[in-house]
């Protein structure tokens, strides 16, 4: 459990957030051409699809999965929702990092998918240990914000 509780579901889901955040992390991603964005339902959801959207409007589309928590119990049976082929490369989005579990059972899902992740992003990092647990595992986390970035806006230190 965390000392800070940080919703960016607030930002995801309104329009001028969403088209914000869209914006963000397709300038970040567009370099390397993915095939694919998402991550972990449900923090993930609203992201890859603003950055779907937004790489629509730019001419560069990127469509948007969804991994599931667990595999539909019916129909396809799918872990992955989404035009997804297997071996893609993908970026794997969060809106905020902890302990970096549900970004790496995202991976986990992806490699078993067969896909290359290209970059893994975050908006936010609580700099609670998910950063390191992520790089253990071969990849490293870019945080558009820090924890520390929302406390020295509030003129508050980080609690131990």
């Amino acid at each position: 459990m965390s000392r800070y509780y940080i919703d960016c579901k607030k930002v995801t889901l309104d329009p001028k957030g969403a088209a914000l955040i869209g914006r963000l992390i397709f300038n970040r991603i567009k370099p390397l051409r993915p095939q694919g964005i998402g991550g972990l339902t449900l923090g993930a959801d609203p992201i890859a699809l603003a950055v779907a959207v937004t790489s629509y409007l730019k001419g560069r589309p990127i469509p948007a999965f969804i991994i599931r928590k667990e595999p539909k119990g019916h129909g396809s049976q799918a872990w992955i929702e989404g035009n997804l082929p297997e071996g893609a490369e993908v970026v794997v989005v969060e809106d905020v990092v902890t302990t970096g579990g549900s970004t790496l059972k995202a991976i986990e899902r992806l490699k078993a998918h067969g896909c290359k992740i290209l970059k893994v992003l975050a908006i936010v990092d609580r700099n609670e240990g998910g950063r390191e647990k992520i790089g253990a595992s071969g990849y490293s986390l870019e945080a558009l914000f820090t924890v520390d970035d929302f406390l020295s806006l509030a003129g508050v230190a980080r609690q131990p």
